[in-house]
């Protein structure tokens, strides 16, 4: 049976195992309206239960950005098969929001799981479950003693809730050797700050990890550059950052650009793959590729999170009233993030003046005169 997704947390162990453990979902099956209709109500209650919680989980699609970043994830992660006597150089995932870094790396992530319970199996050869990745989400006045507790609270460790700092970090190295942990995910490192008493505390606290810890550090966040991850000095001098900076290897995801075909072409292969997703009794080839192409973009101003969103809130939408198809008219009643709509009028105008396009464009040939 499917675990409950919808009511796991990241922050535990259990989470984490049951999102990657569970099966595909399987795509409702596509009927027509006179199909839905005939239904009873029960089974109508069910179906439409079943294609909203699907319109709700589309992602994570296979784009670009995804792969490249998977690639350059994986080159990291198997060069760091160091001894443990050798730190290993961090990750710092770092992008702007709505570009889809943390749905990338935790989708790695939880490839990396399978396949590490697939070879090596889900017990140690000492008996403990084998817990291959380990996520701990920041939040703004974090401090050592309150992430060494994240770390516990993530494995259940029965000592979480009483120690001191010192305690509690080395119970954690405990639970990575015992579970033999090889990737430690740190999200919302942007929450973090750099400056003051705990921010300091925490990021060395980081360089102590990286080298007592045998694990890759992954850290996820937002103009982590500007914010000090990668600093050689803070503005009292203080260089405790250089050491972070010289063995973090930074890697990004970019929106959708159409200023060539290529990148058009990979736009509208975004769309079609959509499509495909889409259940809606009147859907149609081209609906999105085709029809929607420029007002997507211009909504979402190519940021796959803004997309993703505009999609399934077009898609409960146009279930629900019974239009069942994606227009811009529906579209034009679906609310989107603040950042979108803000950027939606500048991006339009450009569009409209032929500036821009996401149509692929053929090439002009001139005639030459003999």
């Amino acid at each position: 049976m499917r675990p409950q997704l919808d009511n796991l947390t990241l922050s535990r162990k259990e989470g984490l195992r049951a999102l990657a453990e569970a099966q595909p979902r399987r795509q409702p099956e596509l009927l027509t309206t006179k199909q839905i209709s005939d239904l009873s109500e029960p089974a109508r209650l069910e179906y439409e239960h079943g294609r909203s919680v699907w319109h709700a989980n589309l992602g994570p699609l296979k784009t670009p950005q995804l792969k490249a970043l998977h690639e350059d994830l994986w080159d990291i992660i198997t060069s760091n098969q160091q001894d443990g006597d050798k730190a290993k150089g961090a990750i710092a995932v770092d992008a702007f929001p709505g570009l889809g870094k943390t749905t990338a790396v935790l989708d790695f992530a939880l490839k990396y799981h399978r396949q590490e319970i697939a070879r090596a199996g889900a017990f140690t050869a000492s008996g403990h479950e084998r817990w291959p990745v380990c996520r701990v989400g920041l939040t703004s006045n974090i401090g050592m003693k309150d992430f060494n507790r994240s770390l516990l609270e993530f494995y259940a460790h029965p000592g979480r809730t009483t120690g001191t700092a010192a305690l509690f970090v080395q119970r954690a190295l405990d639970c990575v050797l015992r579970c033999e942990t090889k990737l430690l995910i740190i999200d919302d490192l942007h929450f973090l700050k750099w400056q003051d008493k705990n921010g300091k505390e925490v990021s060395n606290h980081f360089k102590y990890i990286a080298n007592e810890f045998p694990v890759t550090l992954i850290f996820i966040g937002v103009e982590l550059g500007n914010r000090g991850l990668y600093s050689e000095a803070d503005s009292s001098g203080d260089i405790t950052l250089a050491q972070s900076a010289r063995r973090t290897t930074p890697l990004t995801m970019g929106p959708f650009v159409v200023n060539d075909n290529k990148h058009r072409a990979e736009w509208r292969n975004l769309l079609l793959a959509l499509e495909q997703r889409v259940v809606l009794a009147k859907k149609f080839p081209g609906m999105l590729a085709d029809e929607l192409s420029d007002y997507l973009y211009i909504r979402s101003t190519g940021h796959i999170g803004s997309l993703m969103t505009l999609i399934n809130r077009g898609c409960q939408r146009a279930a629900r009233t019974g239009t069942e198809l994606l227009d811009e008219e529906l579209l034009d009643q679906v609310k989107l993030d603040a950042a979108a709509e803000r950027a939606r009028n500048a991006l339009a105008k450009k569009f409209a003046r032929r500036r821009m396009t996401t149509k692929i464009t053929r090439p002009t040939t001139t005639k030459t005169v003999a």
